[in-house]
C-alpha cells in the first residue's frame, strides 16, 4: 500500500519565494494579514495554488504585524473568534475569485502554541472556524476539542524545529529550537512521516525553497507519495 502525506509551507508572508514555494508543496497555509500578508499576496497565491493544483488554508494569527505574531496575546476568547472569523471570510472571498476554495483552517506563530493548552482561545478559533477542518500539533487541545466537536483534524510535524519531551514545539527564543541543516531537516521529516498527516516546512528562513526541495525528495525515496490531506 503506498502512504501519502501532505507537505505544507507558511506563504503570503511578503519574505519568502511564494511561487517557488508552490511548485513544491501540496498545501499552502496562507497568511490573512492580521500577522503577515495583503489582499494582493493572498490573490497571488490562491491563483498560483488554483494552477498548480495546491490546496489552500487560512493561516490565523493574533492581530500582531509588529511581532510577526510570535508574541502570545491574552485577549478576550469573543475577540479572537471575531478575528479568526475575519481572516478566514476574507482569504474565502479571495480563494472564490482565483477558483480554489479554503479547505482547512491553522493557527499561526505564538496562537498555534497557545491553542495547545489553551482552551477559551482553542474554542474561540474553533467557533471563528466554522466547520473547516483543522490542522494542528497532535495532543493539543486545539485538535481534541475539534474532534470532539466532529471537526476534520489532520496532525502535523515540525522537521526543522526541536520538540519537548511532552512533544511540544520548544519555543524559539530558547537555544538549538531551529533546526538549520537541510540534511537533518529531511531526516526528520522522515521519521515524523508516520506519526502526522502533514509535514510543515518554514518559509521564512532563507534556504525555504532549497529546504523544501530537500524534504519533499527525501519524503518520495522513502516511499511517500505527496498529495493534499484536504481536498
Amino acid at each position: 500500500m503506498t502512504r501519502t502525506i501532505d507537505l505544507n509551507a507558511d506563504l503570503g508572508e511578503e519574505v519568502t519565494d511564494d511561487a517557488a514555494l508552490l511548485a513544491v508543496v501540496t498545501s499552502a497555509n496562507v497568511a490573512c494579514g492580521y500577522h503577515a500578508g495583503t489582499p494582493e499576496t493572498m490573490r497571488f497565491v490562491c491563483e498560483e495554488a488554483a494552477r498548480l493544483g495546491v490546496v489552500i488554508g487560512a493561516q490565523v494569527s493574533y492581530a500582531d504585524r509588529e511581532h510577526f505574531g510570535r508574541r502570545s496575546l491574552d485577549i478576550e476568547p469573543s475577540l479572537l473568534r471575531e478575528h479568526v472569523f475575519e481572516q478566514v471570510g476574507l482569504l474565502c472571498e479571495i480563494a472564490d475569485a482565483a477558483g480554489v476554495s479554503v479547505s482547512y483552517v491553522k493557527p499561526h506563530g505564538a496562537l498555534y502554541n497557545r491553542v495547545v493548552t489553551d482552551e477559551e482561545q482553542a474554542s474561540a478559533v474553533l467557533e471563528g472556524s466554522g466547520e473547516l477542518p483543522v490542522l494542528g500539533l497532535p495532543g493539543g487541545v486545539l485538535l481534541s476539542l475539534a474532534e470532539a466537536a466532529g471537526r476534520t483534524v489532520f496532525r502535523e510535524g515540525f522537521p526543522d524545529r526541536r520538540y519537548t519531551p511532552e512533544g511540544r514545539l520548544v519555543p524559539r527564543d530558547k537555544p538549538d529550537a531551529l533546526v538549520h541543516d537541510a540534511a537533518e531537516i529531511a531526516s526528520n521529516a522522515v521519521a515524523l512521516g508516520p506519526s502526522v498527516d502533514s509535514i510543515c516546512v518554514h518559509g521564512d528562513s532563507p534556504d525555504a525553497v532549497a529546504t523544501a526541495h530537500a524534504v519533499r525528495r527525501a519524503l518520495e525515496d522513502a516511499g511517500w507519495s505527496l498529495a493534499p490531506f484536504a481536498r
